[in-house]
């Protein structure tokens, strides 16, 4: 019985350049290659305009992927609350679009549905236009969505032929190479390994193991570097205490800077801010009142939303003291996927027949991320595996005190949660 895999890698790093497309070892099993957007300076804001112009996405899309994001989000971050947790909607989101756009019938709706696009037509012209959106490569910041294809021609005797409308449509519309390998080598899973940390810029260096029986394996990795408009002072960190769940603490070094007028909410059970980064985008902090436990404010996708955009704003002094982490998460999300209404893509009867005759069903999907934050900016990385893819006058004063477990969130320029995560413990 042959087995589809659909391997999903996403990364964000802020502190190092962006890799190109991966010219090492699989270099000579490449067989399609792609070519990235043009990059725009930093300060090429005609550019940058013309790009918004020509590449535009509908309301409705953006409400679909927020609704995912948050859905996604919040089942994952409210099942590991306990612990630090990293996830990457917009890397998970990718991978089930390559898959939805090589799937039919029932298999297809259901990925459909979740990703909240009436049709698989629409969801790829829809996804290459947010990627054109979204790709930042200047001297400041980046930001890269990269998909690869790894395909193997002849399982256990048979021989199996992707079709090209599908091979054609992931090259278009989500700028994915495809590689010929044979899954039942270990150089395939060393290879698929080495373009994952390339990709990511080092920040990950999963271990693939790959099965004779698999046909397909999607790799997407997204590759995400930007500073803080105003950077921390290295001279103001300092030892600190960060109180932990269980009611016991670590020490670990804070970051330290006070706006003297600035914006934060406060909300329902919690105060939240953020520190706007260098190409537009954000890193929005969240943290829970006294006594209030993190899980309450991930429990559910409405609860969430409301955490990360809702609440009574704000203007007035901001005390930040943010702990220097760095950690690591990963994940099986089949489950997740599962209780979300994914299920015929599992089933060995799914139909992925726009990708191949052969018989072709996920056999698993698991996420590996990476974050990091210090005084320049901040870095994050995931890899996903599918197994088968001018101020106001000030009013009041908020304390960002991050002394004890936080939710925080990466975001674009147009506000897409890259990242979402839970900090528990910052020197886990």
């Amino acid at each position: 019985m042959k087995k589809f895999l659909l391997a999903l890698c996403a990364a964000v790093a802020l502190l190092a350049l962006a890799a190109c497309d991966n010219q090492t070892a699989t270099a000579d099993s490449l067989v399609r290659g792609v070519e990235y957007p043009e990059a725009v300076g930093f300060d090429d804001y005609e550019a940058k305009y013309a790009i918004r112009e020509a590449n535009q996405i509908t309301d409705s899309f953006a409400n679909a992927f927020d609704d995912f994001a948050y859905q996604t989000a919040s089942s994952l971050l409210n099942d590991n609350a306990d612990t630090n947790v990293n996830y990457s909607p917009l890397s998970l989101y990718y991978a089930l679009a390559v898959a939805a756009s090589g799937a039919e019938g029932q298999t297809q709706q259901e990925l459909l549905d979740l990703l909240g696009v009436a049709d698989a037509d629409t969801l790829a012209e829809q996804c290459g236009n947010l990627y054109r959106l979204l790709y930042t490569d200047n001297e400041v910041s980046q930001l890269k969505i990269a998909t690869s294809l790894w395909l193997d021609n002849e399982v256990n005797g048979q021989e199996i032929t992707f079709k090209d409308s599908f091979l054609d449509g992931a090259t278009s519309n989500f700028y994915a190479s495809a590689y010929s390998v044979d899954f039942a080598e270990q150089a395939a899973g060393e290879a698929m390994a080495a373009w994952i940390t390339e990709d990511t810029n080092g920040t990950l260096t999963p271990q693939i193991t790959t099965d004779a029986e698999q046909l397909l394996s999607i790799l997407n990795t997204v590759y995400f570097y930007d500073q803080w408009i105003d950077r921390f002072d290295a001279s103001e960190t300092a030892a600190d205490t960060f109180y932990l769940a269980d009611s016991s603490s670590v020490e670990c070094d804070f970051m330290n800077q006070t706006f003297a007028s600035s914006s934060y909410v406060r909300g329902n059970n919690y105060t939240r801010s953020q520190l706007a980064l260098k190409n537009s985008g954000s890193m929005i902090f969240v943290l829970p009142d006294e006594g209030v436990d993190v899980a309450s404010l991930v429990s559910s996708p409405d609860v969430l939303q409301e955490v990360l955009t809702g609440g009574e704003g704000v203007s007035g002094e901001v005390i930040w003291q943010i702990p220097k982490f760095s950690f690591g998460f990963s994940a099986n999300l089949a489950d997740m996927l599962h209780s979300l209404g994914i299920n015929a893509a599992f089933n060995t009867d799914a139909d992925f027949s726009g990708i191949t005759d052969a018989m072709a069903f996920i056999s698993g999907i698991n996420q590996e991320t990476h974050i990091a934050i210090d005084e320049n900016g901040v870095e994050a990385s995931a890899f996903t595996q599918i197994d088968y893819a001018g101020a106001a006058m000030p009013e009041g004063r908020a304390e960002m005190i991050l002394n004890r477990p936080f939710i925080y969130a990466v975001t674009a320029s147009n506000g897409m949660i890259l990242f979402v995560g839970i900090c528990n413990n910052p020197v886990a």
